[in-house]
């Protein structure tokens, strides 16, 4: 009998020390958050007049930029060599979204007092590059096949920073740039070239991670100027992003 009430005694001990536990945890847990995402979220993040700019934001109005600055070009380039009405449709659309995106984002930009680039980035410019070589059906092929998977690469992005930002500028951005990435992959699919099980096997597990482009530091009192566009000869490039006028 003995044994049994010491035995009771101990699992009563036992329970009352885990429940404890399980009280301070969360307490410990809540007030020590250095090295958290959040924490880290926090101290990347700048102030502006329309909420905290995050490395993320800044690093997705970079890319935005980025994409107009080839996928523009590329759209004008389908206009004129798709073979398929679909492919000259595909470019059509693109056109059209990426000249209102790419007015949007340097609006952005300049209310934000970023900096933006104005001209594509190595591997965009080899896009170009591949499509250019290409003809007939062939570049039919080729267009909605490195278009499809561009902006399959970007869609998650957005919706990250669709769903993460503080920043009243970037969520609007971010929701044209759903719309309009969201259209274009559904138009290039329509174009019946796209190799969806190549895109299944990029996107399997065991790939590379994709790189992010170095985000801007932030907003800047007196932001450089921005370098001079240089257009190619038949597929101009948009308008070079300009400073932000100080208020």
């Amino acid at each position: 009998m003995r044994s049994r009430i010491i035995n009771g005694t101990g699992l009563v001990v036992t329970g009352l020390v885990a429940t404890l536990a399980a009280l301070v945890f969360p307490l410990w847990s809540y007030e020590d958050r250095s090295g958290t995402g959040l924490d880290r979220l926090n101290a990347e993040a700048v102030a502006t007049d329309f909420g905290p700019l995050s490395a993320l934001d800044r690093d997705f109005v970079t890319k935005v930029r980025l994409a107009g600055l080839w996928e523009l070009p590329a759209g004008q380039q389908a206009e004129e060599r798709g073979t398929a009405k679909a492919v000259r449709t595909a470019g059509r659309h693109l056109v059209e979204g990426h000249t209102f995106l790419d007015a949007r984002v340097r609006e952005v930009a300049a209310r934000l007092s970023l900096e933006l680039p104005n001209q594509p980035d190595p591997p965009q410019r080899r896009r170009l590059t591949e499509l250019s070589a290409a003809r007939g059906g062939t570049y039919d092929e080729k267009f909605a096949n490195i278009l499809r998977r561009a902006h399959g690469t970007v869609f998650p992005v957005v919706a990250e920073v669709r769903a993460t930002t503080r920043n009243s500028l970037v969520r609007t951005l971010a929701d044209d740039a759903n719309t309009t990435v969201l259209d274009h992959i559904t138009v290039l699919e329509k174009t019946g070239l796209v190799d969806f099980d190549g895109l299944a096997r990029d996107a399997a597990p065991g790939q590379a991670p994709a790189t992010r482009s170095p985000a801007p530091p932030g907003p800047a009192a007196s932001p450089a100027p921005a370098s001079p566009v240089t257009p190619s000869p038949t597929y101009p490039l948009p308008p070079a992003a300009s400073r932000a006028k100080p208020e």
